[in-house]
């Protein structure tokens, strides 16, 4: 069995977040390929299919990002699934927007998910890292992060999550690399966008909104992507 964990804060307060690319990934996997609907388990939301005749099953730990690791070692332990069977979907301020890189192991490099999922399972799953680039100033990473993608990156973030679906079963056949060539053929004019200079100053958020204490049970942040860009 391939366990997809795609990473992100539950509640529709974070919903549009650039830190819940995950969470919007795995909801594309889901409706693409007609898996049945969320299901509260494992401390997140679950669903449970197959992707080229493999066992599949999505997963989106509803516990907040610093905690995501308690809701993957449940899944895991009870499927006894392998970390070489794992694969997380995050975002990666490092990378430009709409870059991609497929790994496995690694630092958590200041991912508060990575560092909960490392201390869970250890560092020896597969990784989906999707770039939204940097705010160029350290310090202003956690509100970057915890703030909506511009309507702007409707551009690349549509198509690449498109190509993450439709492609998804590659994943579990094990076919990493001709994903992530899927995926760089995809994101290649986005890739190419410069990173904002080291320094440059960036406009913080008045305010992060607090989260509602219950996720959207109803069907995922995004019945149609587009539609987080009003389009």
């Amino acid at each position: 069995m391939l366990l997809i964990v795609g990473l992100g804060n539950p509640g529709p307060d974070y919903a549009r977040n650039r830190h819940n690319v995950g969470f919007i990934a795995v909801d594309a996997i889901q409706r693409r390929h007609g898996f049945p609907s969320w299901r509260r388990r494992f401390q997140g939301d679950a669903a449970e299919s197959t992707l080229a005749g493999e066992k599949v099953l999505l997963l989106k730990p509803q516990t907040f990002m610093n905690e995501s690791g308690r809701s993957v070692q449940e899944a895991a332990h009870f499927y006894k699934i392998d970390p070489k069977d794992i694969l997380v979907i995050h975002d990666e301020v490092d990378l430009p927007p709409g870059k991609t890189r497929m790994k496995i192991g690694g630092a958590a490099a200041g991912h508060n998910g990575l560092r909960s999922i490392d201390a869970s399972i250890g560092d020896g799953y597969r990784r989906l890292r999707i770039g939204i680039g940097h705010p160029g100033v350290k310090a202003a990473v956690p509100h970057y992060v915890l703030h909506d993608f511009p309507k702007e990156d409707a551009e690349w973030l549509v198509p690449l999550i498109d190509t993450i679906a439709d492609n998804a079963a590659l994943l579990a056949e094990g076919k990493d690399n001709t994903f992530a060539n899927r995926l760089h053929a995809a994101g290649n004019s986005a890739a190419d966008m410069p990173d904002p200079p080291k320094g440059t100053p960036v406009a913080m958020p008045a305010k992060i909104a607090p989260v509602s204490p219950e996720p959207d049970k109803r069907h995922g942040p995004f019945a149609g992507l587009k539609k987080l860009f009003g389009g």
